[in-house]
């Protein structure tokens, strides 16, 4: 009977300091590349942040030197008229903004995601605005709601139509801000839906297929739920851009000071008291309000996503 072979190999184990050794080494370098991002967003993110917390407590005018005077501007800012108008201005802007881009977004994204001739190009066309300047933007739109000569009105003239003054009017001026704002996010909007469109098995479809559901029951209850992850993205993304909404009043509305009042916005409101007056305290606790809303908000968000967004 022959006896059992035992191999008489035997792994050689690297020593542990050298071990040990390695990964300090992967370590360094993993902590060299990061620090140019650490050290950007430690300069003109957290620094700045900071200072202004600081200077929120403060009055200032931005040249002589901080004078401390505790919640005072918290206690004038709420019973500030302008401001409170901002803070309306801001949650309408949001409310009419946000809803209306996500839902244009998902239908044109699952328009876009059949397979029909010239796809791409389509994709293309409605990316471009997401990466056009917010301040051409304005100018263009602002050009094109001309009561006089803007080809909005041209257009509305021709087919007998009214011709509102759009962003001359104080009952639609805000309206015109947000149509501007749908116009220019739902492009980016498209393509991260898209995305997660072409991430959802052709399974689930083919599954409801031989169930006998429609086109629309496909829709939604098998492409919403899935879609979910990317939903909550763009919803998160997009509230945190409409509450900071500036370009656009800036330019569009900026010099029109009757129209301030029905458009002005929060991020303005910023701007305005901080590099027009000179408040800086003021314009610092009037951001920071800004900050804890959007950090609030987003929280919220990221909390509730459990009862909502499914992923697969």
């Amino acid at each position: 009977m022959k006896q059992p072979v035992f191999s008489t190999t035997v792994r050689q184990r690297k020593p542990v300091g050298h071990r040990s050794k390695a990964k300090r080494k992967e370590a360094m370098w993993a902590y060299l590349f990061i620090a140019p991002l650490v050290c950007g967003l430690g300069i003109f993110y957290m620094a700045p942040a900071v200072t202004s917390f600081y200077l929120s407590l403060t009055e200032w005018d931005g040249l002589t030197t901080p004078h401390f005077i505790g919640v005072q501007n918290f206690i004038d800012l709420m019973q500030d008229g302008t401001f409170l108008r901002s803070v309306w201005n801001t949650v309408l802007f949001t409310l009419g903004a946000v809803p209306c881009s996500i839902a244009l977004a998902t239908v044109i994204a699952v328009l876009l995601n059949q397979k029909i001739k010239g796809a791409v190009f389509y994709r293309t066309l409605f990316f471009i605005p997401a990466i056009t300047m917010p301040i051409a933007v304005g100018m263009v739109w602002k050009w094109l709601y001309n009561s006089d000569f803007g080809m909005i009105n041209v257009v509305l003239g021709f087919l007998r139509l009214p011709q509102p003054e759009w962003i001359f009017d104080e009952r639609v001026a805000l309206l015109s801000v947000i149509v501007v704002q749908i116009w220019m996010t739902v492009g980016y909007n498209i393509v991260i839906l898209l995305a997660g469109l072409q991430s959802i098995s052709t399974s689930y479809y083919e599954a409801a297929t031989l169930d006998g559901a429609t086109d629309f029951h496909k829709f939604l209850h098998v492409t919403l739920p899935l879609l979910t992850p990317s939903l909550f993205f763009v919803l998160v993304t997009s509230l945190i851009s409409s509450l900071q909404v500036f370009d656009l009043i800036f330019v569009m509305i900026g010099d029109n000071f009757a129209l301030l009042e029905p458009t002005r916005t929060v991020v303005y409101g910023v701007w305005e008291s901080g590099f027009k007056y000179f408040e800086m305290g003021y314009a610092s606790a009037q951001a920071l309000i800004l900050f804890t809303v959007i950090l609030v908000l987003t929280l919220f968000q990221f909390y509730f996503q459990k009862k909502w967004v499914h992923y697969q």
